[in-house]
């Protein structure tokens, strides 16, 4: 009873609380956005007490206002939610922002799934899930996102830089360039491209290319993988209609182009 109360009370801070960042220097700010509030408390609780600040939300639409206003390091999305779903929100946010996002799902929501990673969502998990799980996610994530701490290995990269004709990938900036065009790419389609990149002519199988993006022991679907390299071609030949570099080897992987 105990237990049950407590849960209570900390849902109804939260919903007081709504869109206000609890944050401390030098913690990370994760945003959740659910309308359940057995996930959104639990949850919360969860990464306060891993030293995680908090901004939460209880419907897309005040997300959206929030999340652009006071952006955060990464933010968790449920797909169904009123006043705006988690897919909308997810393209509204794409239009602006590339935070790194996973979003939330059930079991009968493939498509939503599919639709999420082509939209740009980084990663997804389907409830019911492990907070164990989530937490290791957005760790593996935000580790991911902390660009350029992670060295660049060999193939010509120097100050985290990896040149390869018209694409120019820059480690610090988090920047990627075509023909001098800015291409926006969220956290996980600039690791995946920069694997590509780093070894052209090269086969790069799936499950290479999820340890390099993922990081090694994160079970991912295959079809995340094709999913992200649709959309990275996308943004690619919309500043370049030609884009050909990004080649796909059935039932093997990919590779980039050699010049």
């Amino acid at each position: 009873m105990r237990i049950f109360c407590h849960y209570w009370f900390v849902y109804i801070i939260l919903i007081f609380m709504n869109g206000v960042i609890d944050m401390e220097a030098g913690k990370y700010v994760i945003a959740l956005v659910d309308d359940d509030r057995n996930i959104l408390t639990s949850v919360f609780m969860m990464l306060e007490a891993d030293g995680f600040a908090v901004q939460t939300y209880t419907d897309g639409e005040s997300a959206l206002q929030g999340l652009l206003s006071r952006p955060v390091d990464l933010a968790v999305l449920d797909i169904k939610m009123p006043r705006m779903d988690g897919i909308e929100l997810l393209q509204r946010l794409r239009n602006r922002s590339q935070m790194p996002v996973i979003m939330l799902s059930s079991k009968d929501e493939e498509i939503d799934q599919l639709m999420g990673l082509r939209l740009g969502a980084d990663d997804y998990i389907t409830k019911p899930f492990s907070q164990r799980l989530l937490l290791e996610r957005i760790r593996a994530l935000l580790r991911r996102n902390d660009v350029n701490k992670i060295e660049v290995e060999g193939g010509g990269a120097a100050n985290g830089m990896v040149v390869r004709g018209s694409l120019t990938l820059d480690d610090l900036r988090h920047q990627c360039r075509w023909n001098n065009e800015d291409i926006q790419l969220t956290v996980t389609e600039f690791l995946l491209t920069k694997a590509l990149a780093m070894r052209p002519g090269l086969v790069k199988s799936r499950d290479q290319l999820i340890d390099a993006a993922y990081g090694e022991n994160i079970y991912v679907d295959d079809r995340t993988i094709d999913s992200h390299i649709k959309r990275i071609r996308k943004k690619f030949r919309q500043v370049d209609s030609e884009f050909n570099k990004i080649e796909t080897l059935y039932g093997i992987g990919y590779r980039y182009k050699e010049d």
